[in-house]
């Protein structure tokens, strides 16, 4: 690791390895991941080098949206172990000197945690349901929704509900909102009682030695529920003055403000991370302030082209942002809700996101994607992203050079999109399939039966059949942790230049350079560069003399690192 245990400032340049419970290792035989079974792997986190994990949602919950609706905060789903099996693995963690990040879901619970059921048996106006927003609805006899708020997975914002209090127990009543699915009714976070809570959750998992914290939907929390509700038929369109209705709303930094005096309670204090999805990213980085979370999540590199102006730009741009915020920046190719980077980048230029939907759809048979190109980039954007200041977020099984399993059958989709979309939009489920662990052991090495199925082909990708393999992209990423933890430097770097605008070359402080070529022909490397320092290549390697007077060429859509 390239930080002590008690430094305070370790998520600075962290590689910070996410993993998806149910789809990362089965200690049981059930089919699904588990804590156990996180534990029981380790050795293989400890190898690959990264400084921390990042545990998606591992909750008791009725999986409505894969976790992300949580019935009890304080608590394990027994399917994924207990309390004892976190602390255990927790305490494994840190022997192997990697800390623990868990997500938060703060802006919604599930319809089963015991307030939303106490709010579903109070009557209107009662204090249960001011922790939620219940609203009377429109029309005559409230029969219509409260607002045109549609839903991030489909429908309306809005559900309405049978009363069970008296005088009108049985009657159609109230309706609550729901920015996610009808399981996810969302919190009132204008209630103290509702801020109070999560800083008890907040202390209750720091007290169990978690390292940080990972905020979802961070932006979203403090909502303008003020009468009559504003339009927004889109969500995808904000404001850049907080005045949106629903996301981004300055009051929201007040929420976060009062977790980081939680966070700073504990010595070292707590990190944590904003999922806070805002385009404008002068409001984005306010969550990243000391005085808040400390960092949030920028996803440009995730959305960008594979291309080398748009790289660098976005590099630039980030790393000034992050500078003048107090934070660092945050680099991220995949997780949990986008299509694997290799599909992406195998994907033709210019494909946009209903793209990738329509090729979901056709269950990855149209377009044909050139997956050989699609593994070259994905592997030259990680070296040229790990070489980068700042925190590398990675997605498990991104190691192995996974693809998205685009063709999964319909029977077996369980992400909420599938089902709100009456099968127009097929969701998330491609990029949650379980881990191929080993080629020769049933299930890939998973455990049982895996709860999504595993393609054949994930068999030639197992970390098995990759460990030890000179090129193969587990030793790859390996290699690259390894000379990351080695080199780090000041959050800082100075461009190069290149004699062609499609290689982008940089160095950091301490003599540690990276050289991209993101055309797709060989190109030639700037004069000077010293191959001898060459310590590692996502592709081919350098050659001298490849092309122009004493020149040396650089293979297309590859990524060189040189040691000082």
């Amino acid at each position: 690791m390239s930080a002590s245990p008690s430094d305070s400032l370790w998520w600075r340049q962290a590689a910070v390895y996410q993993i998806y419970p149910r789809s990362f290792a089965d200690s049981n035989g059930d089919g699904m991941g588990d804590l156990p079974g996180i534990t029981s792997r380790m050795s293989y986190l400890s190898a690959l080098g990264i400084d921390a994990i990042w545990l998606s949602p591992f909750y008791p919950s009725a999986l409505a949206d894969g976790g992300y609706d949580v019935d009890d905060y304080r608590n394990v789903d027994p399917r994924l172990g207990s309390l004892d099996d976190f602390d255990a693995m927790v305490e494994a963690a840190h022997a192997a000197d990697i800390r623990v990040i868990v997500d938060v879901v703060p802006n919604h619970s599930s319809n089963r945690h015991e307030w939303f059921k106490a709010a579903l048996a109070a009557a209107p106006g009662s204090p249960e349901r001011a922790r939620y927003h219940f609203l009377d609805g429109l029309g005559d006899d409230g029969e219509l929704p409260p607002s045109d708020w549609p839903s991030h997975f489909g429908g309306g914002a809005c559900t309405r509900v049978v009363e069970q209090a008296e005088p009108n127990a049985g009657s159609l009543g109230q309706w609550y909102l729901h920015l996610f699915a009808t399981e996810q009714p969302d919190f009132n976070w204008d209630n103290p009682e509702v801020r109070e809570d999560f800083h008890t959750t907040l202390r209750f998992w720091s007290d169990r030695g978690v390292d940080g914290f990972r905020i979802d939907v961070a932006h979203a929390l403090v909502k303008d529920m003020s009468l009559p509700l504003r339009s927004k038929p889109a969500l995808d369109i904000l404001v850049d003055d907080g005045s949106d209705p629903l996301f981004d709303r300055d009051a929201v930094h007040e929420v976060f403000e009062g977790w980081r005096s939680v966070l700073n309670e504990y010595n070292p204090p707590k990190a944590a991370v904003a999922e806070a999805w805002c385009p404008f990213t002068d409001r984005r980085l306010k969550y990243a302030r000391p005085t808040e979370l400390g960092q949030a999540f920028n996803f440009d590199l995730l959305q960008a082209p594979f291309d080398a102006a748009e790289f660098r730009s976005i590099a630039e741009k980030c790393l000034s942002e992050a500078a003048a915020s107090g934070a660092s920046s945050t680099w991220v190719f995949s997780n949990h809700d986008v299509v694997r980077h290799p599909s992406r980048y195998a994907f033709p230029d210019g494909s946009t996101r209903d793209d990738l939907e329509a090729w979901l759809l056709a269950d990855g048979a149209t377009p044909a994607l050139d997956l050989a190109r699609g593994v070259r980039r994905a592997r030259a954007a990680t070296l040229f992203m790990l070489g980068l200041p700042g925190s590398a977020y990675l997605y498990q099984g991104e190691e192995l050079g996974l693809f998205e399993v685009a063709d999964l059958p319909a029977a077996s989709l369980q992400d909420p999109t599938w089902f709100r979309t009456d099968h127009k939009i097929k969701g998330r489920d491609g990029c949650r399939v379980p881990l191929p662990w080993s080629a020769t052991e049933p299930n890939l090495g998973f455990g049982g039966t895996p709860w999504l199925p595993q393609p054949e082909w994930f068999g030639s990708l197992a970390a098995a059949a990759q460990d030890g393999v000179a090129g193969s992209t587990l030793e790859m990423y390996r290699a690259a942790l390894s000379w990351r933890s080695k080199l780090q430097a000041e959050e800082t770097l100075e461009w190069l230049d290149s004699p062609e605008a499609r290689v982008v070359h940089y160095r950091r402080p301490n003599g540690w350079e990276v050289i991209t070529n993101f055309g797709d022909a060989p190109a030639q490397l700037p004069s000077g560069v010293d191959l001898s320092k060459v310590v590692l290549s996502s592709g081919a390697p350098a050659v001298e003399n490849g092309t122009g007077a004493g020149g040396a060429t650089i293979e297309g859509e590859t990524t060189l690192w040189l040691a000082p």
